[in-house]
């Protein structure tokens, strides 16, 4: 009866952990990311009622639900390289706490469940949510190992974010935004290519192939181009927009954030997973706060 006992504990516990990896899978902390579906309510101050809170909140939820089944089909696709890494061998899949036929089974069930609540709430949500998850699985599987272009990826990720929450709340995005989130989403995705080399050294092939494509001096490259194009795209965002050229106070914000995040990527040999540096740096999520409250500021004023 004891030994009974003891089984049944440890089956408990067991279960307790599969269900804890099985959430892990979902990367809750890199949700922030799905944040940006909340820039149209941002920039569209008028808007901001209960039911587009609501809407977007919702939205924001199945958004990260449909990022959460990307991440587990990641993590099953990568999970022998995983085990070669020095921070992913911890994963839930790579460590053996999740089996992996259970992760695959799970993540299909939540994508059906999040793709047709998705379509219940707005058909064009839907289609959006569909298209990004049908994006990140090219990238999973093809457009990784092809260099720039996984970069490229990475940011229409964040660009189908964005139009996501317009199309939430009912109102366009001017093209000079979307070049914006573009710009620096790449600018995101070249440090995160860029630590990944600096993490790995010359172990780099036995990961992921595609850093075998790249150089410290080339990404450095890139990051000044597109460091300068962000800065001069989000100054002709505020200039020339129909709201009201307040905004242009906001630039200096956005120029420190990204000098800051340069340094975070030389100096500290960080910028691996830009979601732990939003709430690690506090420089970085006090411009970030400071950011979002002059945007509202500027529109309840000036408006």
């Amino acid at each position: 009866m004891f030994s009974s006992r003891q089984d049944t504990a440890s089956s408990a516990v067991g279960n307790a952990g599969t269900v804890s990896g099985l959430f892990k899978l979902l990367r809750p902390k890199q949700w922030t990311k799905n944040l940006l579906l909340f820039a149209a309510l941002l920039f569209s101050f008028e808007e901001i009622r209960t039911e587009t809170i609501v809407s977007t909140v919702i939205g924001f939820l199945l958004f990260s639900l449909v990022a959460g089944c990307v991440y587990i089909l990641n993590d099953y696709v990568d999970r022998e390289r995983d085990r070669q890494h020095p921070t992913k061998q911890f994963r839930p899949i790579a460590s053996g706490q999740v089996n992996p036929t259970h992760a695959i089974v799970f993540g299909m069930a939540l994508l059906v469940f999040s793709l047709g609540a998705a379509f219940v709430m707005n058909p064009l949500f839907g289609v959006l949510c569909i298209v990004y998850f049908l994006l990140n699985v090219s990238y999973s599987f093809v457009l990784k190992h092809l260099v720039i272009l996984d970069m490229m990826t990475i940011a229409a990720g964040f660009v189908l974010r964005a139009i996501a929450g317009g199309v939430l709340i009912h109102v366009p995005f001017t093209p000079w935004f979307l070049i914006c989130t573009m710009l620096l989403s790449l600018f995101l995705a070249i440090g995160k290519r860029r630590n990944e080399l600096t993490l790995l050294e010359g172990n780099t092939g036995s990961h992921r192939k595609v850093l075998d494509n790249y150089s410290i001096t080339l990404l450095d490259q890139f990051n000044t181009i597109v460091t300068t194009a962000t800065i001069i795209s989000y100054s002709l965002f505020t200039f020339t927009s129909d709201r009201t050229i307040h905004l242009m106070w906001t630039i200096p914000l956005v120029i420190y954030g990204m000098f800051r995040y340069l340094y975070l990527i030389h100096m500290k040999n960080q910028g691996g997973s830009p979601d732990r540096v939003l709430f690690e740096d506090k420089p970085i999520l006090i411009t970030v706060i400071l950011y979002v409250v002059s945007v509202i500021t500027i529109f309840a004023i000036f408006e």
